[in-house]
């Protein structure tokens, strides 16, 4: 079966690199799948430009088993050297936009969700393909989550080797902004709000919250943009910088918003708290099924949308997130073989 499946995998592939998908500019790639899925014997539900397929022999009682992974892509960089929306087979490897990144997971979640349904599972099986994903856009999985049922488990499909991602940072971005009065600077004149928020740029710099962990390390701060000041002489009365926060599974982005309030004198304001970590212990059976057949676990600095679901997740699939976003992007075929056999020797038969 596996053979089949692959075969079918890399043909759906090619058709998919040759579709522009990038992010909230997908509705012609989710047209061409939705279509698929119908000449493959589906009932899809499509939710914006995401889709959603439920298996066979849905019953209730049983609890629900979730495949996701996307369908948008980044655009491509002016170092491509070949042509991004070609699919180009060379020395085993598939090359195109979005291959690695998330077309090769994708593909493998597609055809392991028929693979599944061919027989009776101990679960209901779901596939949802997403959109925006790239973007954490709102029109994304989230727009999903409450339109479909409740969800026990999920596999979410990126490139991570085959390796089993039982944790993944979250992200939350702040703008800050401090305030001083402004003066001539050729006299004693004003306050001065760069030497305000020097202060509370040493203390981000400097912070470490007392709560660390063990897959995903510590919660990262990072000043990334500053910008203050008009010209040369007049002592600036606005200082503002943004900061990047990478958290950890020991705290929600809400929790440290808070923390950071209270130790700041600046205005501090988080764009979202919706992208928080994620964590799924050692003795989930799905990751004791992975360790029994030698898959390696580790913790994810980069997000997914595993970071929006409100679910126990793990983030696996075929491919390497190095290639992900690179010029000349691809994904060896013996990859997406092995993500089909791994994926179905995981699922087939798992209690959850």
């Amino acid at each position: 079966m596996v053979e089949s499946l692959y075969k079918q995998a890399v043909d759906l592939l090619k058709h998919l690199i040759e579709i522009q998908s990038f992010s909230r500019e997908e509705k012609v790639a989710s047209d061409f799948l939705y279509h698929y899925f119908l000449k493959r014997g589906s009932q899809v539900e499509r939710i914006g430009n995401n889709l959603v397929l439920k298996g066979h022999n849905w019953v209730d009682e049983k609890p629900v088993l979730l495949l996701n992974s996307h369908v948008d892509t980044v655009r491509p960089s002016k170092k491509w050297t070949l042509d991004p929306f070609k699919p180009v087979v060379e020395k085993g490897k598939l090359f195109g936009l979005g291959s690695n990144d998330a077309g090769g997971p994708l593909v493998c979640l597609i055809q392991t969700f028929f693979g599944l349904s061919e027989k009776e599972q101990p679960y209901n099986l779901m596939l949802v393909v997403s959109a925006e994903e790239e973007i954490s856009g709102a029109g994304g999985f989230s727009s999903v989550i409450d339109k479909i049922p409740h969800v026990d488990f999920a596999v979410v499909g990126e490139p991570t080797l085959m390796e089993m991602a039982i944790a993944e940072k979250g992200l939350m971005v702040m703008d800050c902004v401090a305030t001083g009065v402004s003066g001539h600077a050729a006299r004693e004149e004003g306050v001065n709000a760069i030497y305000k928020s020097m202060k509370d740029i040493e203390w981000f710099r400097t912070f470490s919250f007392p709560k660390g962990s063990d897959i995903l390390g510590p919660v990262k701060m990072s000043v990334t943009q500053i910008e203050a000041g008009t010209q040369h002489n007049v002592v600036p009365d606005r200082c503002s910088f943004v900061v990047d926060v990478r958290s950890n599974e020991k705290y929600t982005n809400q929790q440290i918003f808070e923390i950071v309030k209270e130790q700041v004198e600046c205005e501090v304001i988080p764009r979202s708290f919706r992208l928080n970590s994620s964590f799924t212990p050692m003795d989930h059976p799905f990751v004791k099924k992975g360790k029994t057949l030698g898959l390696n676990h580790y913790g994810s600095p980069t997000t997914s949308d595993q970071s929006v679901m409100p679910y126990v997740t793990v983030k696996i699939g075929p491919g390497d997130s190095a290639r992900s976003h690179s010029s000349n992007e691809f994904i060896y075929l013996h990859e997406l073989e092995q993500g089909i056999s791994i994926y179905l020797k995981l699922l087939d038969g798992l209690i959850i």
